[in-house]
């Protein structure tokens, strides 16, 4: 084999095992059981929209196409946190303070990963009656575009806050 041919494959298998690395493991943070909350309040957030294209020419011209996708994070949130049977309330409820969660989303991070990257997160549970941390869960997601990162990262995370 050319020395070219070597150097071309050294270096394909390099970022071939850097694109295999798996996901890092979700970090929990308990102070003390969500399961004895009721209500959840999450803080709005942005829609972000991403998009992915790519373009390839041929005997008649040149082509392309492109797919947008958007998310917005506290609905994410909202979602699987209905699923476990938590009421999402659209304000904070001093009457209900000591059932209620303050939900806070933020990104936290971005790691490169073999020939993409990945977005970390990190979702924060407040009580809503002392203001103090219950809990807080991140993880990091990669997918075709930063919408799907940031979805992928959501729901690893809480998943592993209700695997616990």
């Amino acid at each position: 084999m050319s020395t070219i041919k070597k150097v071309f494959f050294v270096v394909c298998s390099i970022l071939m095992l850097g694109s295999c690395a798996p996901l890092r493991l979700p970090v929990i943070v308990k102070k003390a059981p969500v399961d004895m909350f009721k209500y959840a309040y999450i803080t709005p957030t942005k829609e972000l929209s991403s998009s992915t294209g790519s373009t390839y020419g041929g005997q008649y011209g040149i082509y392309g196409s492109s797919t947008t996708k958007s998310v917005n994070p506290s609905d994410v949130i909202a979602g699987i946190l209905i699923q476990r049977g938590y009421v999402i309330l659209p304000e904070l409820n001093p009457k209900l303070a000591e059932e209620m969660l303050i939900v806070n989303y933020g990104e936290s991070g971005k790691r490169n990963r073999g020939l993409g990257y990945t977005i970390e997160v990190t979702i924060q549970f407040i009580s809503a009656k002392t203001y103090e941390i219950v809990c807080s869960c991140t993880a990091e997601g990669q997918g075709s575009t930063e919408a799907d990162d940031i979805r992928q990262a959501i729901k690893r995370a809480l998943d592993g806050l209700f695997a616990e």
